[in-house]
């Protein structure tokens, strides 16, 4: 039975869902693959109530297809359950078969944050409530997540060198060159890990916050960990989808700094440390998204991601212009841009 027939066969045995028109919702960076799923008409109020799945009145719902040993559903299944627990708008998994890969989830809608923004709706009162609901996410508490660690951080970083700089521009690093990646990266890398620890999304950004009238729904949150408190703001607010002026990303992050202190997290007193610790991390973050989408791109045919890399590396070359530990990484991402654009004036 190929993959198609299965998850047909599965939906059937879930209830009255009109199992053979689905529609594509989304598809990811993943292997994972989304689709939409109309409910059929169900018994009306008090006929046979107990015979009726919860999710009856809803009019549609979504189907996860997360094909194994690629991907496991079990990561999201905990997480969502963690994330509803401390009040965190995730979507509610109605039926699961883990073995196969499969999810019947909750629908919440097809309007991004980003599609919203581009739909006219204002940045300032969505991104303020994304805020928010960013300080109730890592304020939960939960023993079961791995930790964002040492290895898995400089693991991320790696990709650059690797898929970005090797494959994209192929322009690996001379022994010179090598050198300085490695020392700056080591002390970036220390730096982040000095963070205080929180629940981290991984990729809380505009692509997966939902707008719906009931309050922003939160999706793409299997791979949460342990880890540095900036890592979700700079998810945030250096968005690889969307980039506002500076003086609005501070503005935010100001605000998210005064809520985070009133409600415990664990935030000093000095924002100009936060900022520093901002920028950082969004270093470390920007070197692994330019590495992942470029590796999208050779590996994957996902091409639609290199138009994001201009936006991300011009975040990494600001903030690295601004310190002098992270200078060398800029002059040496810098000269690597230049010896490209040199070979291709001949």
């Amino acid at each position: 039975m190929n993959r198609s027939t299965a998850l047909q066969a599965w939906l059937h045995q879930q209830g009255p869902l009109q199992a053979d028109q689905l529609t594509s919702a989304s598809s990811d960076a993943s292997f994972r693959r989304y689709y939409r799923v109309a409910t059929r008409p169900g018994p009306t109020p008090g006929a046979a109530c107990a015979a009726q799945p919860v999710w009856h009145q809803a009019s549609s719902l979504i189907v996860m297809d997360a094909p194994p040993p690629q991907e496991d559903c079990r990561p999201f299944v905990a997480v969502a359950d963690c994330l509803r627990a401390g009040g965190v708008r995730a979507p509610q998994v109605h039926a699961a078969d883990l073995a196969q890969g499969f999810l019947l989830l909750e629908d919440f809608g097809d309007q991004t944050l980003l599609a919203a923004l581009g739909a006219g709706q204002a940045a300032d009162p969505l991104y303020r409530e994304a805020l928010d609901v960013l300080c109730r996410l890592q304020a939960i508490s939960s023993g079961t997540l791995p930790g964002y660690d040492l290895a898995r951080l400089r693991n991320e970083v790696e990709l650059f060198p690797t898929w970005y700089l090797d494959r994209h521009l192929q322009r690996p690093l001379d022994p010179a060159g090598l050198q300085v990646w490695q020392q700056t990266t080591e002390l970036l890398l220390q730096a982040c890990m000095a963070q205080p620890q929180v629940l981290v999304h991984r990729d809380y950004h505009s692509r997966n916050l939902m707008v719906q009238a009931s309050g922003l729904g939160v999706l793409d949150f299997q791979d949460a960990v342990i880890g540095p408190i900036t890592y979700d703001l700079v998810s945030l607010l250096r968005d690889a989808y969307i980039d506002f002026p500076e003086d609005q990303q501070i503005d935010w992050l100001v605000r998210w700094w005064q809520q985070a202190r009133a409600t415990g997290l664990p935030v000093g007193d000095d924002f100009g440390a936060l900022y520093r610790d901002f920028e950082w991390m969004g270093v470390q973050r920007q070197l692994k998204v330019l590495g992942i989408f470029a590796r999208l791109h050779h590996r994957d045919g996902k091409s639609a991601y290199l138009a994001s890399l201009p936006r991300v590396l011009g975040y990494l070359e600001s903030a690295c212009a601004r310190y002098n530990e992270l200078r060398p990484l800029g002059r040496l991402i810098a000269s690597q841009h230049d010896a490209l654009r040199e070979g291709l004036s001949f």
